[in-house]
C-alpha cells in the first residue's frame, strides 16, 4: 500500500467532529471499563508503577538525580504501550467477547504480524534517545558548574532553572510528537489488521482534526500522570487503566467500526 492510499485511508476515517462531552463519556465508559475488570488493569500498571520503582531506587541510590529527573519525565512516553492490554480488554467488553488473560495478554501481537511491537521499539527508542538529549541539555547548562549530579542544589541556580526550561520545553515537544502518532494507532493496531505506518498516518490525522480535545486530552494525561507519579508511582495503578481505557473509548469515536 502506497503512502497516497494510506492517506486515502485516513481522511475516510476519521471523524473531525469530536467535542468536550465525547472525552467527558469516553472517561465515564473508561472508568467503567476498570471497575468491571480491575485485575487487568492492576496488572498492566502494577508493571509500570514496578519497572517506575526500579528507575527510582536504582538511579537514587547511585546517586544520579539528573538521570533521575530525565528518567521520570520521560517514562511516559512509554505508557501508551503499556496500555494495549488495556485497549483488548475495553475491545472484548464493548464487542460482549469473552475476557480470558492469553487474548488479553496476546494483544502485543496485535493481529499477529508483530506491528504493535515494532511501535513498541520505536517508543522504547524515543525513551532512550530522550534521556540522551535530557544528559546532553544539561551537560550544555551545567557540565561546567562543578556542581555533582547528586546535588539537588544545581536545579536552584540560574544555570540550573534555564536548564529545567530548555529541558521542560525539549520533553513537552517529544511528547506531543509521539502522543499524536500512538494515541490512535495503538488502539486500531489492537482492533484491525493494518501496519502501523496507516495507523500512525490515522493517529496524526485524527489529532489534526480534532486539535480542541486531543490536546486536552494529552493535557489531562501529562497532568494526572505527573500527580500520580508523586508517590513513588503507586496513583498509576489507578491512573493508567483509566486513561488508557479511555483511550480506546476515543479510538472508538474517532475511527468507526471495529475491526473483526
Amino acid at each position: 500500500m502506497g503512502t497516497g492510499d494510506q492517506a486515502e485511508i485516513a481522511s475516510a476515517t476519521v471523524a473531525s467532529d469530536l467535542e468536550l462531552s465525547d472525552l467527558r463519556a469516553a472517561l465515564a465508559a473508561g472508568w467503567a471499563d476498570f471497575r468491571a475488570y480491575p485485575e487487568f488493569g492492576l496488572f498492566f500498571a502494577a508493571i509500570y508503577v514496578t519497572a517506575g520503582m526500579f528507575l527510582y531506587f536504582g538511579l537514587f541510590v547511585q546517586g544520579e538525580i539528573v538521570w533521575l529527573v530525565a528518567a521520570a519525565a520521560g517514562f511516559p512516553l512509554l505508557a501508551p504501550f503499556v496500555a494495549v492490554g488495556l485497549y483488548e480488554v475495553s475491545r472484548r467488553r464493548e464487542a460482549g467477547i469473552a475476557m480470558n488473560w492469553p487474548a488479553v495478554l496476546g494483544a502485543l501481537r496485535g493481529r499477529g504480524d508483530e506491528q504493535i511491537l515494532t511501535m513498541g521499539v520505536i517508543l522504547f527508542v524515543a525513551f532512550g534517545f530522550w534521556l540522551g538529549l535530557a544528559h546532553g541539555i544539561f551537560a550544555i547548562f551545567l557540565g561546567a558548574s562543578g556542581v555533582g549530579s547528586e546535588s539537588l542544589a544545581l536545579f536552584g541556580t540560574g544555570a540550573g532553572i534555564m536548564m529545567l526550561l530548555v529541558g521542560g520545553l525539549a520533553g513537552a515537544l517529544m511528547a506531543l510528537a509521539f502522543y499524536s502518532i500512538t494515541v490512535v494507532s495503538l488502539p486500531m493496531l489492537v482492533d484491525r489488521q493494518v501496519d502501523f505506518i496507516t495507523a500512525i498516518i490515522v493517529s496524526l490525522a485524527s489529532v489534526r482534526s480534532n486539535k480542541l480535545v486531543l490536546l486536552t486530552w494529552a493535557f489531562v494525561i501529562a497532568i494526572t500522570l505527573f500527580i500520580a507519579m508523586l508517590p513513588l508511582f503507586l496513583g498509576l495503578l489507578v491512573v493508567l487503566p483509566v486513561l488508557g481505557h479511555t483511550t480506546w473509548h476515543l479510538y472508538r469515536r474517532l475511527a468507526g467500526e471495529s475491526g473483526t
